[in-house]
């Protein structure tokens, strides 16, 4: 007879352990927590992952997580959409869409370059922001991009990806900037404050291509 745990919890915590960031000890921790709640709160949460996979996909426009396609923030014919802000992550929009200060669209990489961890360009959307660029149809409600933000976190790959793109739109006829300093060096724009992401985003400059 096996003195391991039931064949159910193995199952169950050897699918906890293929998310990032979660390991066995996490995973076993994490298993016997679900195995203690009720009945409805497990239910609960099974029916919210089946939701999230069934409704929820990446806008057309902007990849950002939408139950909507285009997403809301591409469709508000509030917002500027010829001034759009790139970032690397859904994340990191929803942080400076906190400030309340970009009433523009966004672009969102999925991502960053990293060759020593084998992502590419054409593991990025990069090829999408050009093309919003280069076929004003492309992007939110047809209209033409006249200002690029560059919203990467300062990190080695954030700096990378940042003077990449700047490079591919020096020769477009778009302006480029990049959000201010304000940020510390090495720090992740998911973990800033909405005031250090408020002051980075008014005090953006002219990107040097």
């Amino acid at each position: 007879m096996s003195k391991g745990y039931p064949e159910a919890v193995e199952r169950l915590i050897e699918a906890l352990q293929r998310m990032p960031g979660i390991g066995r000890r996490s995973a076993t921790r994490l298993a016997f927590h679900l195995l203690k709640t009720d009945l409805q709160e497990a239910e609960d949460l099974a029916s919210a992952i089946m939701e999230i996979k069934r409704e929820v996909r990446c806008c057309p426009i902007c990849w950002h997580l939408a139950e909507q396609q285009p997403c809301r923030i591409c469709a508000d014919p509030g917002r500027t959409a010829g001034c759009v802000l790139v970032v690397e992550q859904p994340q990191d929009l929803i942080g400076l869409e906190s400030t309340g200060l970009h009433r523009g669209v966004y672009h969102v990489l999925t991502g960053r370059l990293d060759p020593l961890g084998g992502v590419g360009p054409e593991d990025l959307t990069i090829q999408s922001l050009l093309d919003r660029i280069d076929c004003p149809d492309q992007n939110a409600r047809g209209e033409r991009v006249e200002e690029v933000i560059i919203g990467l976190s300062p990190t080695l790959e954030g700096d990378t990806t940042a003077h990449y793109i700047g490079e591919l739109l020096g020769d477009r006829s778009v302006q480029v900037t990049r959000l201010a300093r304000g940020l510390p060096s090495g720090s992740s724009l998911e973990f800033a404050t909405p005031a250090m992401l408020a002051d980075a985003l008014l005090g953006r400059r002219k990107m040097d291509s």
